[in-house]
């Protein structure tokens, strides 16, 4: 038999207004795929644990990168206005990017904040760079690059 894991983590999830237009970043820019979407269901979980207020509607899909099945949710939430995201923030994405000029670029076209570049220092003492974008509803995604070559 074999023995579960203790923990396996599953995906994370950020909260959102409009899922479509949330997908203009997710898919458009950073290359997620939808693998799942689900209209509201009043009974679901996430109403309750989200404490999202009656009258809300939940929107919901699930991403996947290639290699990468299902780490990412996306909940909208449709007909309550949301609060601003409190400072300072309490969780981000990290994203390992190949370009990450490109996706600064494309995430300026769509009118997101670009944070300004960081030099990043790794724990085993190699470099590279780190840029944290806000999406349209002010989650926080840190893309940073390690370039392969290190002098």
């Amino acid at each position: 038999m074999i023995e579960k894991q203790q923990t396996r983590f599953q995906r994370g999830n950020f909260v959102v207004a409009d899922i479509d237009k949330a997908l203009t970043f997710y898919e458009g820019v950073l290359g997620f795929e939808v693998t799942f979407r689900k209209g509201h269901n009043p009974d679901s979980y996430s109403i309750r644990v989200f404490e999202i207020p009656d009258g809300a509607e939940l929107d919901f899909v699930i991403l996947s990168l290639p290699g990468q099945p299902r780490v990412m949710a996306l909940s909208g939430i449709k007909n309550v206005p949301l609060d601003q995201v409190p400072y300072p923030r309490r969780s981000a994405i990290v994203l390992d990017v190949a370009d990450p000029d490109k996706v600064m670029s494309e995430s300026r076209a769509l009118g997101l904040k670009v944070y300004e570049e960081g030099r990043l220092q790794t724990h085993d003492g190699r470099t590279g760079r780190e840029i944290g974008i806000a999406d349209f509803d002010d989650n926080l995604i840190v893309i940073y690059i390690i370039p392969d070559t290190q002098s």
